[in-house]
């Protein structure tokens, strides 16, 4: 019993070892093998034969971000769902309501997230910002009757 996994430690251990050993040699060779004649053509980036242009730090806006992140998010909840949809039909009747709460949860958790940065407005494409205003601020900016008429 305790040495019934000793194969699969030494294939492991020979496989990281393998790895490491070529690694080593490989950067240890091309140390001597290559030419070192560093010019402005070689260091510059290549963009498809095109000369650069600007630098290349550039600030992309964080709702980029927050889109990709909200994307990957529900992507890896599909992933979750279809193999519990596969399972759940196969389940007895406990475990099936079990795994039912469980998964209602979890996309219940994943609703509320949607509902918050929905509220937040961080899904709007052009975010207009709005001054909060105290009530007193909101009465003075209200027009009054003889005004609007």
């Amino acid at each position: 019993m305790r040495y019934d996994y000793v194969g699969v430690l030494i294939y492991l251990v020979l496989a990281v070892g393998f790895v490491l050993i070529g690694m080593t040699a490989q950067r240890f060779v091309s140390k001597f093998l290559r030419t070192n004649k560093p010019s402005a053509a070689k260091l510059s980036p290549y963009e498809c034969g095109e000369e650069p242009v600007g630098g290349t730090s550039i600030r992309f806006n964080i709702r980029f971000y927050v889109m990709a992140l909200v994307f990957i998010v529900f992507d890896v909840e599909i992933v979750l769902l279809f193999p519990w949809a596969r399972v759940f039909t196969e389940l007895y009747p406990y475990y099936r309501m079990t795994l039912f709460w469980d998964m209602l949860i979890f996309v219940g958790i994943l609703a509320l997230g949607l509902a918050y940065i929905w509220a937040k407005g961080d899904l709007e494409w052009v975010k207009t910002f709005r001054k909060h205003l105290s009530p007193a601020e909101k009465v003075a900016r209200t027009p009054s009757k003889k005004e609007a008429v």
